[in-house]
């Protein structure tokens, strides 16, 4: 007896309480922004550019530029800006407070689930050193996906606990409800949280809990109020690009079979390879295949086991509909919506959660029939994630990155230089890209104002609403003079420099790493004049 004790508990220490797992997922972050892996990209410019302006007065509701994704995430780096200064380290901050609390309400929402105190440690541990995509996108911002991380755990805390019956339990009802609004608000992405919390809460309570779910329905009400309040005085247009009207063209199939064979292999391929870190957001490539392919089988080993051996856990109170109704609703949402053209995986991002609580208790079952190799699964899983976001980092350009396409590759070590260069010539208004505005303004302290009429795609495509912030546009246009700054593009860079020479107007070149500048023009010219903004759509990038 003393022995089967002694074997199950001895890989207990290889399980380390959650305090330590949400110390080591902040370190990792720290370790990895320390050695600049992580690029400031053009939307964590805007958050920044946001933030600051809400510090002088600004109340934005959304992201700029975009009806749909609330403005949360800017008033959290405000916050943080007012106590660490303006930096891209204080954004950064942000995103660690936020990552680390998703940490640890991974470890109480897989308790809650049922799963024991060594699973659920795993599970936190699991998730503090995850596939390089949940490491990119909760140490960069993009705006809304480190609070959505945390908003849906908390959401499936509460919303199980309300199980518990007592005089408070409308007022957890009620804040359940104000959470899911705000988070909502945040980013509809916390649809594929509210559906299955919404799914097992009706199973569980039916209708016995009706002053629950017009309590809850209340705090829907005024958590999403400014997502209310936006549509009203939008007449509509929030429900469009809600629905993905700024995505619709990233689908261009003649067919409703050949849209839905595109959307099931951007879901099982591409975004299911990027959520178990078999290849990179950014990428097509596969990360260190041979042990890749060791750590999927691993993956859908927990899978199967949570659809069998572990649905019988699961099916107490029927907390499965939670887990697996996050997986089906992000799926629908593919079929159905243009977000379904999105092979980035990035809208995975929430499914990391039952993906560790299914891999917990596959660990467990190992643990209990094996004992100590489940030490050795362990040490694969985390090795193998640990070491694809290393790869990456090594490799600079581009570094972990948001970025897709590489011609959005820029190597921003060079960005003081190009500020630099610019107010040493004069040259403080201008035109460019989306990936050079922003960043640039932010980091110039507004010094440098441009807009973003330029492309950047190699086909030239535009779409005018990658100039997202009309007070830089009306600045630029009331300038006596204005540079061109392009990135990656020799073919643009040609057509401007011919389009400026059949002109008759003279001009300088200077390229600073993948920066390339024309500048001292000898009188302004628009970008309509060169015909650059020709044949712009309305389509934006995923």
């Amino acid at each position: 007896m003393s022995s089967r004790i002694e074997r199950l508990t001895a890989p207990l220490r290889f399980a380390p309480p959650v305090w330590m797992s949400v110390l080591v997922a902040v370190a990792y972050k720290l370790f990895l922004l320390a050695y600049n892996t992580v690029p400031f990209n053009g939307d964590e410019g805007v958050v920044a550019l946001m933030a600051r302006h809400i510090l002088q007065g600004e109340r934005p509701i959304f992201f700029y530029g975009q009806a749909y994704l609330g403005s949360t995430d800017a008033w959290l780096v405000a916050f943080s800006f007012s106590i660490f200064g303006q930096s891209v380290f204080a954004i950064r901050i942000v995103q660690i407070a936020l990552f680390a609390a998703t940490v640890l309400t991974t470890y109480l929402v897989a308790r809650k689930l049922g799963l024991s105190e060594w699973a659920a440690r795993i599970a936190a541990l699991l998730l503090a050193l995850p596939p390089s995509m949940l490491t990119l996108y909760t140490t960069a911002t993009l705006g809304g996906y480190g609070e959505t991380l945390l908003f849906g755990n908390l959401s499936i805390w509460l919303a199980l606990d309300t199980l518990k019956s007592n005089r408070r339990s409308l007022l957890r009802w009620l804040l359940l409800g104000a959470i899911a609004g705000f988070a909502f608000y945040t980013f509809p992405l916390y649809l594929v949280y509210l559906v299955p919390i919404g799914l097992w809460l009706l199973a569980r309570r039916r209708r016995k809990a009706w002053r629950g779910y017009a309590a809850a329905a209340i705090g829907f009400a005024i958590g999403g109020a400014p997502w209310w309040i936006a549509l009203i005085q939008s007449g509509g247009v929030l429900l469009a690009e809600m629905a993905g009207s700024a995505v619709a063209g990233t689908v261009a199939a003649p067919t409703f079979l050949e849209s839905l064979s595109v959307r099931l292999l951007n879901f099982f391929l591409f975004g299911a390879s990027a959520w178990l870190g078999l290849r990179y957001p950014w990428s097509a490539e596969f990360v260190a295949p041979v042990l890749g392919f060791a750590v999927l089988a691993l993956y859908l080993g927990a899978l199967i086991y949570a659809v069998r051996r572990g649905s019988k856990m699961l099916s107490h109170q029927r907390l499965g509909i939670i887990p697996w109704g996050m997986i089906g609703a992000l799926l629908i949402t593919f079929l159905i919506t243009p977000f379904g053209g999105d092979p980035s995986g990035r809208y995975f991002l929430p499914l990391y959660l039952p993906l560790v609580i299914f891999v917990a208790m596959l660990l467990e079952w190992v643990r209990n029939e094996v004992g100590t190799l489940v030490v050795l699964f362990i040490v694969v899983v985390l090795g193998y994630n640990v070491a694809g976001t290393l790869i990456a980092a090594a490799r600079q350009p581009p570094g972990i990155t948001t970025q897709f396409d590489a011609v959005t590759w820029i190597d921003h070590s060079r960005d003081q230089e190009l500020i630099g260069f610019l107010l040493t010539h004069g040259e403080t208004r201008g035109y460019t890209n989306y990936w050079v505005e922003y960043p640039i303004a932010f980091l110039s302290q507004e010094q440098i104002i441009s807009s973003a009429r330029l492309p950047y795609h190699q086909n030239l495509g535009y779409t005018r609403r990658d100039d997202r912030y009309p007070p830089y546009s009306q600045a630029v246009a009331a300038a006596p003079r204005a540079f061109y700054i392009t990135t990656n593009h020799p073919e643009l860079d040609d057509l401007i420099r011919r389009r400026l020479s059949s002109l008759g107007v003279t001009f300088k070149e200077h390229s600073i790493g993948n920066y390339h500048i024309f500048y001292d023009l000898s009188r302004k010219v628009e970008p309509d004049e060169l015909g650059l903004s020709d044949g712009a759509t309305e389509s934006s990038n995923p």
